[in-house]
């Protein structure tokens, strides 16, 4: 029953609470935090003295949270770099010529369209690092070629959820970049040393799982669905024109690209990237604030997730609390196997609430290293669970950015739902895979 008042459980489950509840997320994250510390102060008896060394502790635990969120400060200055990327490639007519390529070279081959659709999607993650921004732009004037192939848009969300999650979990490109830096920052910080590398070397692993499900899905969702064809109001793709701001627009992302491949930095490629598109002309100077201030529209509010949930995970450690859970869980058992399935299935839960991968692998770090340590898991195993813990949830979670940006996308109609037709498919065919193949894979690694 000590489990029950344990600080970190108690706080995880609050925190669980109140993102099922869709209380704010940001909000939830730091409520948790007090409440951990706060746990794990022992205050005097007389009331009144109790409440003068409350407000003490509180500024202590907050202390320790601001302190804790600067591991995460690379990760917050890149998704805010990037989403200016983003929103200068928005800008131009760049997304539209792949929309037109697209509609006249597969407006007769299903399947192929799909795997179109996750490789397209699959570049917003690396080569062109504008995440969910391309869907508003890209799904909607497709409608009418989905609907004339009978194409069910549950297939549709798959697919698009497979290109926007499985590169970061595999690649160490774009947004895998700054996945595995988080994940080699979480690990280090609990005690197990390695290199970005090292997690490159591994999480590779989860593409097979992520491929079956894509595979599955379509198999699945392969017989015709029919939609009413609406009238849709979308520019003439045939008339769109590639001018000097979709050129330098271009370039800036190959530098980009490029600089990332040899530096290794995803902050400073995505700023020379921008400079370079500013500077030549792919922005208007005019408008540079108002790109900017877009793209920390479109990822601030993550960006800020990253560094809480990194403050969230130094609050946890600080209570001490965390060698009970440990001793409370080989208490139970100490098969590998039966406690690496319910590390993925914590992950799932905690995934499933925040609705960010990146912010639960600070958090997961935290609980799951020393119970790894103890059972002499593998540092392979121990990057591979916390990768695939992570990462699990982030397809299906209602909260997630992909799902909510594939419902923009799908929905522009009025014929798509977004939990019946984008987060129920996508979390049965590539979280369930991943909680059962992430556990067989960590536990034979």
């Amino acid at each position: 029953m000590f489990m029950l008042t344990n600080p970190v459980f108690i706080s995880i489950l609050i925190m669980l609470g109140l993102c099922i509840l869709r209380f704010n997320v940001f909000l939830a994250v730091l409520v948790s935090s007090l409440i951990a510390g706060l746990m794990s102060y022992n205050f005097d008896s007389n009331f009144l003295v109790a409440i003068s060394s409350s407000m003490t502790a509180l500024k202590d635990i907050m202390n320790t949270f601001i302190k804790g969120m600067s591991g995460n400060l690379q990760t917050s200055l890149s998704y805010v770099l990037v989403g200016a990327l983003a929103v200068a490639v928005s800008r131009t007519n760049l997304t539209a010529f792949l929309v037109n390529f697209i509609s006249k070279k597969m407006s007769d081959k299903k399947v192929l369209l799909l795997f179109s659709l996750a490789i397209i999607s699959s570049f917003s993650q690396n080569l062109i690092p504008i995440h969910v921004a391309f869907i508003p732009i890209l799904i909607p004037p497709m409608l009418s070629l989905f609907n004339k192939l009978k194409i069910d848009r549950r297939a549709i969300a798959c697919a698009v959820t497979f290109g926007l999650t499985t590169p970061y979990m595999t690649l160490p490109v774009g947004f895998g970049l700054i996945f595995q830096d988080i994940i080699t920052q979480s690990l280090n910080a609990n005690g197990v040393n390695i290199t970005q590398s090292d997690v490159a070397g591994v999480v590779w692993l989860m593409f097979f799982i992520m491929f079956f499900g894509l595979l599955a899905s379509f198999i699945y969702y392969r017989k015709p669905r029919a939609y009413k064809e609406l009238e849709t109001k979308y520019e003439n793709l045939d008339e769109v024109k590639f001018g000097k701001k979709e050129a330098m627009v271009m370039i800036g992302l190959l530098i980009t690209l490029t600089t990332q491949i040899f530096v290794g930095s995803l902050p400073l490629s995505a700023l020379l990237g921008f400079l370079f598109i500013c500077v030549s002309g792919g922005i208007e100077y005019k408008k540079i604030d108002e790109v900017f201030l877009g793209g920390f529209s479109l990822m601030g509010y993550v960006a800020f997730i990253m560094l809480i949930a990194c403050g969230f995970g130094a609050v946890l450690q600080g209570t001490g609390a965390i060698k009970e859970i440990v001793d409370f869980t080989l208490s139970i058992t100490t098969n590998k196997l039966a406690i690496t399935f319910g590390m993925m299935c914590i992950g799932l839960l905690i995934t499933l609430g925040i609705g960010s991968s990146f912010g639960t692998v600070p958090i997961i770090a935290t609980l799951f290293v020393p119970i790894c340590t103890e059972l002499g898991f593998s540092p392979e195993s121990i990057i591979f669970i916390i990768a695939c813990a992570g990462a699990v949830g982030d397809t299906g979670s209602p909260a997630s950015e992909a799902t909510l940006g594939i419902t923009v996308g799908l929905n522009a109609d009025k014929q798509s739902d977004h939990i019946k037709d984008v987060c129920i498919p996508t979390f049965i065919f590539y979280n369930i895979p991943l909680v059962v193949g992430g556990a067989l894979i960590a536990y034979y690694l």
